[in-house]
């Protein structure tokens, strides 16, 4: 076993003037060091694509990640889709990326744009083996994983964007690669990769996609853990074991909460200093303690940072907001979001009485669902989690 992980994006636009993708993606976790993602493109656009590649990418994720064969997969997918009457074809072409124990990355394609592997920031022409599986042509790879491999999946709508514009034949795949890479290079997440090349194609389609545009990347990392403290203890003895047990931790350390932030400065023989530069004006200043690396506000902060993960997690609309400010939230979203892979919170249970005034203009959320609905949030960009209360 290795330290690897892999960090999944991806990103869909619709087809203009469509309702729905007909681009689906789906990720089904075996265990904590095995995941199979499938990227399904179902046929033409609309409500029936939308379906197609919905239960395409249902079936494969599901069994594969059950250990039943990719021939079994495809004839199930054949035998279970209504055939088009027009076309007279079933399903929906499909691109599989099962990681398996952090070591091996099994590639299956079938009629999607290659999968594009960026290897120490050079594209990685990878063995390819094809295989007829009732009659489709499917192309099958087993890579040996390294760390910062890149892996960019697609479906056609990427290398169709600004076909009889900018690009009379569209933007070729090797085209794409050369892009990627360069990106690659930037240091990027996997959902910030995926992003940037589905923004392009859309503005190679002049803002008006001329098909369903889907992009998935997998960028195999080291695990990084960081550590969260946020609030202070219900019971004042505990104090000195949550702290100990904070700052033994492994990782990064994050504090939340001016109360909190006195405790772990007294622990540690200390001063807060704090500071007056708002950088942002619904989020309070952050603050300095020696031996901790971010020191921020508490319940605010962290409705922004939730704020944040939402929107990452559905269209990364915000992610320049966060990306380039140095205020509380976005310094905390960087780390959590970018930085980390495995996050423990220690999280205190004691009841701030400012957070209880009804006249204060910011609807507060107890901390518990606080903690809560960001740990949802995290666990969906394939984070791991650890909440501990005190």
């Amino acid at each position: 076993m290795n330290d690897l992980c892999a960090d999944i994006g991806y990103k869909s636009i619709n087809h203009f003037g469509e309702e729905l993708c007909g681009d689906h993606v789906d990720v089904v976790e075996e265990n904590d060091n095995s995941t199979v993602i499938v990227l399904a493109d179902g046929l033409g656009s609309g409500v029936k694509a939308s379906i197609l590649s919905t239960l395409t990418s249902k079936i494969i994720s599901t069994m594969m990640a059950e250990g039943l064969p990719i021939e079994e997969c495809v004839s199930t997918i054949a035998a279970t889709l209504p055939v088009c009457s027009i076309r007279g074809v079933a399903y929906s072409t499909f691109t599989i990326i099962h990681i398996i124990d952090n070591e091996v990355a099994e590639i299956i394609q079938y009629d999607n744009p290659h999968v594009i592997v960026i290897r120490d920031y050079e594209q990685y022409d990878y063995p390819k083996t094809e295989m007829n599986i009732g009659g489709k042509k499917i192309f099958k790879s087993s890579i040996k994983l390294h760390e910062n491999d890149v892996f960019i999946a697609m479906s056609d709508g990427c290398p169709h964007a600004g076909i009889g514009g900018k690009y009379n034949f569209g933007w070729k795949r090797e085209d794409i690669a050369s892009y990627m890479q360069a990106l690659v290079a930037g240091g990027y997440t996997a959902k910030t990769l995926s992003t940037m090349l589905v923004d392009e194609c859309n503005s190679l389609y002049g803002n008006m996609p001329g098909d369903d545009t889907t992009a998935c990347v997998v960028k195999i990392r080291k695990r990084e853990p960081m550590n969260i403290l946020f609030g202070p203890p219900s019971n004042r003895d505990d104090a000195d074991r949550m702290m100990s047990l904070f700052f033994s931790k492994e990782g990064k350390h994050i504090i939340c909460g001016g109360t909190t932030a006195s405790i772990a400065a007294k622990h540690l023989g200390k001063s807060v200093q704090a500071s007056l530069n708002f950088e942002k004006s619904d989020v309070p200043p952050i603050a300095y303690i020696e031996g901790v690396d971010l020191v921020t506000e508490g319940v605010i902060t962290m409705n922004k940072v939730i704020q944040y993960a939402k929107d990452y997690l559905k269209n990364n609309e915000l992610y320049e907001e966060w990306n380039f400010r140095k205020d509380g939230a976005s310094l905390i979203s960087r780390l959590l979001f970018e930085e980390a892979t495995d996050i423990n919170f220690y999280v205190g249970r004691a009841i701030n009485p400012a957070h209880q005034n009804p006249d204060l203009p910011i609807n507060f959320n107890i901390k518990m669902n606080l903690v809560e609905e960001l740990s949802k949030c995290l666990k969906k960009m394939g984070k791991r989690i650890k909440v501990s209360y005190f």
